[in-house]
């Protein structure tokens, strides 16, 4: 079954049939987390690098809105089914640079610096990465599998 995971929200796991999806990814990030032995995976689409740029209430009413606050969400969220950090794949997608051509706000770069350090402190190690350019995209993650896809510009791959 097929679940919509919409901007600022996540979703996890551990139904081989479920299938998780984000659209419109452009300088959104959507971040794939799995853990293959248990068969447990996550994904979130975070629009924002950092929460202490909103105000509280915004950050706490909407935590997987900002990458530092969703993807130890996330994390937690799955380990708290079983999955074990050791044996996570991380893959991420978006980070474009979107309606932006002055580059005054860069907001796809400052999402992808932000989650390298979310894997960092949490010691998790990125798999597999398509980010940058200029184009949106669509991720998705089939729990069965593990398997990683993703949608742009009228093609679509494996995420590996």
């Amino acid at each position: 079954m097929q679940h919509i995971v919409g901007i600022a929200q996540m979703k996890v796991s551990k139904n081989p049939q479920d299938i998780l999806v984000t659209y419109s990814l452009g300088s959104s990030l959507g971040v794939a987390l799995y853990d293959p032995q248990a068969h447990i995976g996550g994904l979130i689409h975070c629009m924002l690098p950092l929460s202490k740029a909103a105000d509280v209430l915004r950050a706490q009413q909407h935590p997987c809105m900002f990458a530092d606050l969703g993807i130890p969400r996330l994390l937690q969220t799955m380990t708290g089914l079983g999955a074990d950090r050791q044996r996570i794949v991380t893959r991420v997608a978006g980070a474009a640079c979107l309606l932006d051509d002055n580059h005054l706000f860069r907001i796809g770069k400052r999402n992808y610096v932000v989650f390298r350090k979310m894997l960092w402190w949490n010691s998790l190690y990125l798999s597999a990465e398509h980010v940058g350019g200029t184009q949106a995209r669509t991720l998705s993650l089939h729990i069965g599998t593990g398997q990683v896809m993703i949608r742009s510009g009228g093609k679509e791959f494996a995420l590996e």
